[in-house]
């Protein structure tokens, strides 16, 4: 219903979900602690707590007798809500249904207008990404527009943030969509599959510390990079231009303090990073640009995650890496940042 993505008559592709959901704030015995999704034969429900002890949220899929209905009460599903959360009903204070939708935005940007969250993009909850995606667009269209406003980047700049995030929105929309249909599948043999079987397999990954990680990095979204975006150039080691910068800790920066490599980020301004030693003549090269260049004394730690020794890294202000070569070529970088016309806020520099 975006006001502004119908004023510029785009597009919204997609579709609705068959199935019809409930969302029901009540006062509850029984109420589980934190997050718990209830898996069943013939669906699913979500109980989490909300403001004071007893009083919790349940979503869930209205069973399908009642999906048609359009006016459909807590009282008409409440035997089969309790009975997959476990939970005893009180109180009801608020109760709704509705439908899902899983659309892209034909394009995120025309001109001067830009869309980002659910004016651009809407699925399904499945993996809680939606908040996360729509924060992930903010960030990285804030940057860019602080950046051209300020006259601290070339208007170009602007043009990268569609096709960065759109591929991403596309590629989510179409996962969540795959396993959306499979935790409300109403086919007996997924049901019993879901009841029985894909609890043991998630407790079997999240017990595993791979499994644990890929899942953290796929929900937390910092898996994300945007390899083929126009602002992403070269490679060193196995970190890539458009690659999230790797989080490196128990380091040691060139003025002595200890800490981390994420540290510097919150300059929230481009710079340069040097696992190893910076050397005179690159740094005399790049000082007329004000980019900080902060060099950290190499540890296996660094490599472990996949940075090479006395590599430069140009990072983005959204801590994306922007250029990476293996060699100290400040050609390289000096030819990147005149392209691009990168100023850096001075209030914001840090220890060069």
């Amino acid at each position: 219903s975006s006001t502004v993505r119908h004023g510029l008559k785009l597009g919204f592709p997609g579709g609705t979900y068959e199935q019809c959901f409930y969302v029901a704030d009540v006062e509850a015995r029984n109420a589980p602690n934190g997050l718990n999704v209830c898996l069943d034969t013939h669906g699913f429900a979500i109980v989490l707590p909300v403001r004071q002890s007893g009083s919790v949220r349940l979503i869930g899929v209205v069973p399908g007798d009642h999906a048609a209905s359009e006016a459909i009460g807590f009282e008409t599903i409440r035997a089969e809500v309790e009975r997959i959360t476990g939970v005893t009903v009180k109180a009801v204070n608020w109760f709704s249904t509705y439908r899902l939708h899983h659309r892209v935005a034909e394009h995120f940007r025309v001109g001067r207008v830009f869309l980002a969250g659910d004016a651009g993009h809407i699925h399904s909850p499945a993996g809680g990404q939606g908040m996360n995606t729509g924060i992930g667009d903010a960030v990285n269209l804030g940057w860019k527009l602080a950046a051209v406003l300020g006259g601290r980047g070339d208007p170009r700049v602007l043009n990268s943030y569609e096709p960065e995030r759109i591929v991403f929105a596309r590629r989510l929309i179409k996962t969540t969509d795959q396993v959306f249909r499979v935790i409300t599948s109403r086919s007996a043999l997924v049901g019993l599959w879901r009841r029985y079987l894909l609890p043991k397999m998630i407790a079997l990954l999240v017990a595993n510390r791979a499994g644990a990680r890929l899942a953290f990095r796929t929900v937390s979204q910092i898996g994300i990079a945007y390899g083929n975006s126009i602002l992403s150039r070269g490679a060193a080691g196995r970190v890539r231009g458009g690659d999230r910068l790797p989080y490196v800790e128990g380091l040691v920066h060139v003025d002595g303090s200890a800490g981390d490599n994420f540290a510097p980020l919150c300059s929230l301004d481009w710079q340069i990073h040097v696992y190893g030693a910076a050397s005179p003549t690159f740094r005399a090269a790049l000082a007329a640009t004000g980019i900080p260049i902060h060099a950290f004394a190499w540890t296996p730690a660094a490599g472990e995650v996949g940075l090479t020794r006395d590599a430069a890294y140009l990072l983005r202000p959204d801590g994306h890496v922007a250029v990476a070569i293996e060699a100290q070529d400040p050609a390289a970088l000096l030819s990147y940042i005149e392209e691009f016309a990168i100023k850096i806020d001075t209030a914001a520099r840090g220890p060069q």
